[in-house]
Order: structure tokens, then C-alpha cells, then sequence
């Protein structure tokens, strides 16, 4: 018996040995990451928690979280078996904040001041119905059964799409939604923020108030290499900042998502491992340190807030869209940009017009060259804050199509060949989805 009750001992402590080396490092990442996902999901989209738990955070090891929804505080909390506690706050017009223990939930606190469009116009250059039309150039049921193509027939969870739309020629020609979404749901992005961060300097680049060739604005790089380093070669990724991005383990990606209070310091205070423009590196830290650059471009921290809304958001009536803020009140240029699917092709459509919007033109059609032209180093497959099929991702689209793409699947593809915008939302990524084929298919219903 005393045998037994050795080993079993020792295999005790075995198990707290592995947990504590393995499982425990994560729980910061577990909780945080299922708390923020319950308060925005929850607050930002009416979602119920146990719709959430099944599908936004049906991931691996999320499910070890316990989470709760405080209504009348507008929060929500999340533990794994007790520890680690997080808390992720509701804030109306800055969407959910995942916060710290010294965090100071009673501090005033600023929102932008929004002027959203209201017209008669119908979608997209408006939010009225779409009026019906009809194109000879389009094949009507090969589109239709590309786009159901996307979606799992009941009983499946493969494919997971939630959402799929196609403008063509400015005209609506598809839209289709999973059972308990609609068109007015507000999706999260992920990384498609990036491109709406990087799209703000394009419009400080047309109002010639930014030189995004000259040395970043970075007073802590003035006295060592870094000093070097251009907005430009932040834009592309391609600045040579150490940076490490592996959403499988804690890493610079991890940490600054659900630990940092200030998320640009983090890729600021990195040091230069290789010389600008010669080593591309995919970092979700240098658009958030591109959000904090905008905001040392305004007097004051209310100007920066209104800026995104103003200048571009509510100006092309992505009127669903809120743009989340870390705890220092930064916009989180990497990933936390949330609009229905139909705003999200508004988004789309400016780009494929080159910058231009139903007459007004927001984006200098150079800019529009610049953000999807080849990178340095990047294999033809990145722009500025773009990603790029130059070359040859998905060998059966366009090769001028580039796109914005996020997390699990969320893509806006642009393809100017074809006068086609291109809406995907849904939980799972290259991987699981074919979006080669549902391009092919989708591509394929459309004659030039």
C-alpha cells in the first residue's frame, strides 16, 4: 500500500510539474483571449454566451474556461479552474477592452465622435435595399451554387463560412448567411484591421500632412539604428524588427494581445535584427505601433479617435463599424475592427475604384498602386497592410487580385480584372477552407 501511495504521489507531482511548464504559462492567453471574445461578441453583436462558446472560441484549449457575463456592469470574466482570472470591459463606442488588476474602470474616458451617412441611396453607397439587376455577363445559377459551395450542409462543421457576398459593377449579385446571422450582423475582422490602419495613411498622404518615406516619427529610435527605419518599411512589414507571431504559444503576438496594456511598446521596443526593406516578417505588432504613430499626429487624443471615423469609416458609410482600443485608449490597428459583411465590401469597393467613393476621391489612386505592389522579400505575396496574389497563392484567381485577410477565414477580395469585390466570413482559414476553389467558382460565374 505504501507503494501505491509512493507512486501515486509522485505521479502528482508529475502532473503539476507538466501543468505548470506546459498548461499554465497559457492560462493568461486562455482567459484573456475567451473574456474578450465573450464582452465583444456579446455587447458589440447581441450574441448569447453559449453561441459564442460553440463558435467563436471552439478552439483547442478554450474550452477549459469558465465565463461569465455581468449585464448591468457590461463585462465579462473568464478563469480555468480558478486561476487566472481575466475581465474584459464594454465600453459603448470603443467596443471591449481586456483589462489589468490596476486597470481604473472608473476613469472617464473618450469615444469618437461619429457623423454617419444617411441617404436614400441603396447598398453599397447606401444602406437602402439593393435594387435588383441583372447582367448578361454573369452566370446567375453557377454563382449561386459557388456561394452555397461555401457553406456546410446541415450536419457539418467543416467549412464553417458565416457569411459570403459578391458586388459586381456596383451592383449586388450574391449574398448568403449561416442560420443565426443576417446582414446586419457586426463581424469581427482580425487582421483586416490592418488594412483599414494602414489605409489612414493614405488618406494623411492625400491631404499631404504624412510622408510615410521619411523616418518613422519614433523618438525612442533616435539614437541607434532603428533611426533608419521608415513608416514605409513599417507598412510593408519590412522594417527588421524582431517580432515572433505563433498564436500556438506564448509569443510577442500573445503577449501583446492579452497582456500589454500599451500594445504599440511592444513592437517598439524591439531591436533591429536585420537592415529595412531587405527581410519581410509578418507582425500584427507593427500595425498597432502604426496606430500610435497616427495618434502622435493630432493635438489631442479626441482628434485621433475621430480621425478613422471621419476621414474614412462613416465618410463611406461603414456605419456597423467599431474599432476597438487597448487599455492606453490606442486604437488596435492589428485586429479588432468589427462591421457587418456588407461594410466590409464598402471597404472593398474603394479600393477597387481606385480610392475614389460614388465621386469623392478619399484615397489618392497611387496609393491604391502602393498597397498592392510586391514588398521586398515577400514572394509577390504582400502589399502595404495587403495581402497579394502577385504571386500566385490561389493559382485559379486573378493574379491583380490583393485582399484584406484576418484570422479564421475573414477575406475582402479585390479584383479590378474583373470588377469584383468579394466578402468571406466565417471560423475557419486555408487549412480547413478551399479558397482557391470557392474562387475558381465564384470567378468562373462572372465573363468579362
Amino acid at each position: 500500500m505504501k507503494k501505491i501511495l509512493k507512486l501515486l504521489v509522485l505521479l502528482l507531482i508529475i502532473i503539476i510539474i507538466y501543468f505548470r511548464f506546459t498548461t499554465y504559462p497559457k492560462l493568461d492567453l486562455i482567459s484573456g483571449f475567451t473574456s474578450k471574445s465573450i464582452a465583444s461578441c456579446h455587447f458589440i453583436d447581441n450574441r448569447s454566451q453559449e453561441s459564442i462558446e460553440k463558435g467563436d472560441n471552439d478552439i483547442p484549449l478554450l474550452d477549459l474556461a469558465t465565463n461569465k457575463i455581468n449585464e448591468e456592469g457590461k463585462f465579462a470574466t473568464s478563469s480555468v479552474y480558478g486561476l487566472k482570472e481575466r475581465k474584459a470591459i464594454y465600453r459603448e463606442g470603443i467596443g471591449a477592452t481586456l483589462i489589468n488588476d490596476n486597470f481604473d474602470i472608473s476613469k472617464p474616458y473618450l469615444v469618437p465622435k461619429r457623423i454617419k451617412l444617411a441617404n436614400n441611396l441603396p447598398f453599397p453607397y447606401g444602406d437602402k435595399e439593393p435594387k435588383d439587376t441583372v447582367f448578361s455577363t454573369v452566370d446567375y445559377a453557377k454563382l449561386k451554387k459557388a456561394i452555397a459551395n461555401a457553406f456546410d450542409v446541415a450536419g457539418e462543421k467543416n467549412k464553417r463560412t458565416r457569411s459570403v457576398l459578391v458586388l459586381y459593377k456596383d451592383k449586388l449579385i450574391g449574398e448568403k448567411y449561416e442560420t443565426g446571422f443576417t446582414k446586419d450582423s457586426k463581424l469581427l475582422g482580425w487582421s483586416m484591421t490592418k488594412s483599414i490602419t494602414g489605409t489612414m495613411f493614405g488618406v494623411l498622404q492625400r491631404q499631404k500632412k504624412f510622408d510615410i518615406y521619411k523616418p518613422a516619427p519614433v523618438a525612442e529610435w533616435q539614437n541607434d539604428e532603428r533611426k533608419i527605419i521608415t513608416t514605409n518599411d513599417l507598412l510593408h512589414m519590412n522594417s527588421g524588427l524582431e517580432w515572433v507571431e505563433n498564436y500556438n504559444t506564448i509569443c510577442d503576438a500573445t503577449i501583446m494581445l492579452f497582456e500589454s496594456e500599451d500594445m504599440a511598446k511592444v513592437q517598439l521596443e524591439k531591436p533591429a535584427l536585420y537592415k529595412p526593406d531587405t527581410h519581410w516578417n509578418y507582425s500584427s505588432g507593427t500595425s498597432n505601433l502604426l496606430s500610435a504613430i497616427l495618434r502622435k499626429q493630432f493635438k489631442t487624443h479626441q482628434e485621433y479617435l475621430d480621425f478613422w471615423y471621419s476621414a474614412l469609416i462613416d465618410k463611406i458609410g461603414m456605419n456597423s463599424t467599431v474599432i476597438e482600443t487597448d487599455m492606453v485608449g490606442n486604437y488596435v490597428g492589428s485586429s479588432y475592427a468589427w462591421a457587418t459583411t456588407r461594410d466590409w465590401s464598402k471597404f472593398g469597393l474603394l479600393y477597387l475604384h481606385k480610392g475614389n467613393w460614388n465621386g469623392e476621391q478619399i484615397l489618392d489612386e497611387s496609393w491604391v498602386k502602393y498597397v498592392s505592389t510586391p514588398t521586398n522579400t515577400s514572394k509577390g505575396d504582400y502589399g502595404a497592410q495587403f495581402w497579394l496574389n502577385a504571386g500566385g497563392k490561389y493559382k485559379d484567381a486573378p493574379r491583380d487580385m490583393f485582399y484584406c485577410s484576418g484570422f479564421q477565414g475573414q477575406k475582402v477580395f479585390i479584383i479590378p480584372s474583373l470588377d469584383l469585390v468579394i466578402v468571406r466570413m466565417g471560423l475557419t482559414d486555408d487549412l480547413e477552407f478551399d479558397f482557391n476553389l470557392f474562387l475558381k467558382e465564384v470567378t468562373a460565374s462572372v465573363r468579362k
